[in-house]
């Protein structure tokens, strides 16, 4: 007999990934539901269903938790981009008005989603340095498939900027809509982030290096 051994044909590896996934599952519904209030160790692994004892099986704070709740949306916005701009028509625009219909999808077709990146990531200051980077990974996504795209010669420093601009603002942005700051529909909210993201990288696409 082993560690490794299949109970069910699950092995205990595979029972471990499960029962992480139903506590990343039942932080998103407290947090996106109920806010950061109700998010304890007992509530989550109630709403989990499982023994508070499975909880230290793979985090070891509420911290831990949450980080890896960010970096899983984080993922899913990065898969969901990159498949939306694989199979967008080849031109700026198209390619722009899908990867972004494609992100703001993801936090808004489940808009809990959208709560735990707002206030999930500004509750501590390491979230909010891992927000940062988060910001910056996909910063970098942006930059590399406009130099992909526009074969632009602009200096480094000069792209970087630009993407990073253009990805903190949209998060700013979408904050603000989804406050209801901004009063418009998503659609429009979707062609103006596009209107911005093509004026930016044709601009900078022009630009001799």
């Amino acid at each position: 007999m082993t560690a490794q051994r299949a109970y069910g044909g699950i092995s205990a590896d595979e029972r471990r990934t499960l029962r992480r996934t139903a506590l990343l599952d039942a932080a998103l519904a407290l947090i996106g539901e109920q806010g950061l209030a109700k998010f304890t160790v007992s509530g989550l692994c109630a709403q989990a269903g499982l023994n508070e004892r499975y909880y230290y099986e793979s985090f070891d704070s509420r911290e831990a938790v949450l980080t890896a709740l960010i970096d899983r949306i984080a993922e899913e916005l990065a898969v969901a981009i990159i498949e939306a701009l694989r199979e967008a028509p080849d031109n700026s625009r198209a390619k722009a008005h899908a990867a972004i219909t494609a992100g703001i999808g993801v936090l808004t077709d489940d808009p809990r989603k959208a709560k735990v990146a707002v206030i999930a990531g500004q509750a501590t200051p390491e979230l909010r340095a891992r927000t940062t980077e988060t910001v910056r990974i996909f910063a970098r996504l942006v930059a590399a498939q406009g130099i992909d795209f526009y074969g632009t010669a602009a200096p480094e420093p000069v792209i970087d900027f630009r993407a990073t601009y253009l990805v903190g603002g949209l998060v700013q942005t979408l904050t603000a809509w989804l406050q209801g700051d901004l009063p418009m529909t998503r659609e429009e909210l979707i062609d103006h982030t596009t209107d911005v993201f093509v004026l930016l990288g044709e601009d900078l696409a022009g630009r001799p290096g």
